[in-house]
């Protein structure tokens, strides 16, 4: 599947310190990438979208914050290897489109290039594999046969529909993800798509790995039987596949967290005996109108639509930047306000000639994307130079193309 086209990254004096990032696994901030001196590539995965109604402002608020970090490591002069799926066959599209009468395959296609123009317009640098589900079943198949001496997969006890399972609970490992007693990841797993009471599983916290095919849905043949694959091992299948075992980051938002982050990381050493990742990255819930901005609960403010009214992209980037990635926020029209009257006056001293000196901004922004991603640190550095700047005078005459070219290069702001 093609991705979207890169945006021009300018290219700065490498700063070789590594960021360190929240690793939800172990509630401490841990330093990411291969370490100095390593030709290792930094491998990062992030799970995509299910593409039924993209791209709102908490999917945009993800793929900026990763984005943060893959620029920090390009800072770093470090390769980067990034990886994202798109989830092109699973239960919500298919309801969405026999809701709309649209045929899934269409809606899929239409809204997965809305996604990619959307990331296109916020200067997200794509991935180097995006890949759907559908052309991802070969290695899904193959991954579930690899699984089967283990024991941790097996077919449900139902005559009509032996669905496979992953013995999830048996699994080495499972649960370091989330860190959620049993109560509660039952509740969590019956909200995001699981089914712990499904008849037949050996545990109630099993999850899917292959649907065998039902009358009216999508169905491929494979030596599993005629089916379809589980949203977990998609992903499990991919990350194997394109970044191999023990990759830097897994990241995605916070409500990944369990049980897609936690059977994906279970699948992943279940089949390799390594650790899937190495640090698992979450971003926090964008609200709106008081409620987590979510497709079912349809309190969405679309990238589309805000750039159709003719916000610029760049606005609606700061507008992200604004807020901590790991933090919960709620949208309203000030936050796009702020973001515009910031744009304006960042882009005001653009045609300055001189302006305050530079170096301390440029490291002030450096610092503060290596705590955590914290943009908003590096965004206030900015203000602080712009306002130096206009209030006065210097005879720092590169200063300008250097703050800004570093703010291109880091924050994806394109001033």
């Amino acid at each position: 599947m093609k991705a979207w086209s890169r945006p021009d990254v300018p290219t700065l004096t490498p700063d070789p310190r590594r960021p360190r990032v929240h690793d939800t696994a172990t509630g401490q901030l841990v330093e990411v990438g291969p370490p100095p001196g390593s030709d290792a590539q930094a491998r990062l995965y992030v799970c995509g979208i299910t593409p039924y109604d993209a791209t709102h402002l908490g999917h945009a608020n993800t793929y900026v914050a990763f984005d943060l970090l893959h620029r920090t490591w390009l800072d770093a002069g470090l390769d980067v290897h990034y990886t994202q799926n798109v989830t092109d066959v699973d239960d919500p599209l298919l309801e969405r489109a026999e809701a709309t009468g649209i045929d899934w395959v269409e809606l899929a296609a239409d809204q997965t290039q809305l996604f990619r123009t959307d990331m296109e317009a916020l200067r997200v640098i794509p991935p180097r594999d995006y890949i759907g589900a559908v052309e991802s079943i070969p290695l899904v198949v193959e991954l579930i046969q690899r699984l089967v001496p283990s024991g941790l997969v097996y077919q449900v006890d139902d005559p009509e529909h032996p669905d496979w399972y992953f013995a999830s609970s048996a699994a080495p490992g499972f649960g370091s993800v989330g860190n959620l007693d049993r109560e509660a990841a039952l509740a969590v797993f019956g909200e995001r798509g699981g089914d712990p009471d499904r008849p037949g599983k050996r545990d109630a916290l099993d999850c899917l790995v292959w649907r065998l095919a039902r009358d009216g849905e999508p169905s491929w043949d494979s030596a599993l039987g005629h089916g379809r694959p589980g949203w977990h091992i998609e992903c499990t299948a991919i990350a194997l596949e394109h970044l191999g075992e023990a990759f830097d980051v897994q990241g995605g938002g916070s409500d990944l967290v369990f049980p897609h982050h936690e059977m994906s990381a279970a699948e992943g050493t279940a089949a390799t005996g390594q650790p899937f990742a190495r640090a698992y990255v979450h971003g926090g819930m964008v609200g709106y109108d008081g409620e987590k901005m979510s497709k079912s609960k349809g309190n969405l403010v679309l990238v589309s639509k805000l750039r159709a009214a003719g916000v610029d992209p760049m606005a609606i980037r700061l507008v992200l930047l604004d807020h901590h990635y790991r933090s919960d926020w709620e949208y309203t029209d000030a936050d796009l306000a702020r973001a515009t009257e910031r744009l304006a006056a960042w882009r005001a001293i653009a045609n300055n000639a001189t302006a305050f000196p530079a170096t301390e901004t440029i490291q002030a922004i450096r610092d503060a994307l290596r705590d955590d991603l914290d943009a908003p640190a590096a965004l206030a550095a900015v203000d602080a130079w712009v306002a130096a700047s206009a209030a006065v005078e210097s005879d720092e005459t590169d200063a300008v193309g250097d703050v800004l070219m570093t703010v291109d290069a880091l924050l994806g702001v394109r001033v």
